[in-house]
């Protein structure tokens, strides 16, 4: 539920943790960009869908940071009254689910891309994954607008169970995969998983305050910033994650790439 006042403090917080979004998905976008060559071709497409994952996900921060001035203004001069739901505007909590419907299946792909798995293995792992991904978010979504605790709930717990699943395919499925993965990155990827697990771990988390009688406007502004630092952890700090397990086995599979690397990492800069 979106309160109908939020004091300046509240206001701030959320404007701030907004912004906060906004800047890590811009920028982690840009430096994958700049930084592309530094990695053999082979794993180039699984920082490129890194790339568009930042991309989608700043656009729809900027939309989500534009709802939320526009929903919620005030008459006091400076700013240092509480701000009231503005008349005929609304806070839009459609576009993180619109984002999430994108950018979450993509963020599996990622991880799929860097293995460099055969493609049938690929093609097994997507086809599972990705679906299972989509239908999550769509589930969750009907209830995270509604009012009522039973429809809330009903479909929390539908979405649960592919979420389940996705978590069954990474922990017991894919581990299979990983001992076919070089020494270097064996550790990384099976901790990229965990950060999936406690990043998404926030979202249902955020999902449930209404069912724990936890609401008001502390509540909610509690929930877009467990949802704004999630988004953080799963997008921006998950696909530099992903682009240091490219390096290393970009280094591994061609020690000839490694040295050029190496060599440029130590050249001293030049003014």
């Amino acid at each position: 539920m979106i309160p109908d006042t939020l004091s300046p403090g509240q206001y701030d917080t959320v404007y701030n943790f907004l912004s906060l979004v906004i800047a890590a998905q811009l920028f982690t976008a840009v430096f994958l960009l700049i930084a592309l060559p530094r990695i053999l071709p082979r794993y180039r497409q699984a920082i490129t869908v890194a790339i568009v994952v930042c991309g989608i996900a700043a656009y729809h921060y900027f939309r989500i940071f534009d709802s939320f001035k526009d929903a919620f203004v005030t008459d006091a001069v400076g700013g240092q009254g509480d701000y009231a739901q503005a008349a005929g505007a609304g806070f839009n909590e459609g576009y993180r689910y619109v984002d999430w419907l994108l950018t979450v299946p993509l963020l599996l792909v990622e991880l799929i891309a860097v293995l460099a798995l055969a493609r049938s293995v690929q093609r097994g792992l997507l086809v599972r994954l990705v679906p299972a991904a989509a239908l999550m978010i769509i589930l969750g979504y009907p209830g995270e607008i509604s009012d009522d605790n039973g429809i809330r709930g009903l479909f929390g717990l539908l979405s649960t169970l592919p979420f389940l699943y996705i978590l069954y395919v990474l922990f017991v499925q894919l581990s299979k995969s990983l001992n076919k993965q070089p020494v270097g990155v064996r550790k990384i990827l099976s901790q990229l998983r965990f950060l999936l697990l406690l990043s998404w771990g926030v979202y249902p988390i955020a999902y449930l305050l209404p069912l724990l009688n936890i609401e008001g406007s502390d509540a909610w502004v509690y929930k877009q910033i467990g949802y704004s630092v999630a988004d953080i952890l799963a997008k921006a700090v998950y696909a530099l994650i992903i682009f240091q397990v490219a390096r290393i086995k970009s280094f591994d599979d061609d020690p000839a790439f490694a040295g050029t690397e190496r060599s440029l990492d130590e050249e001293p800069a030049r003014i």
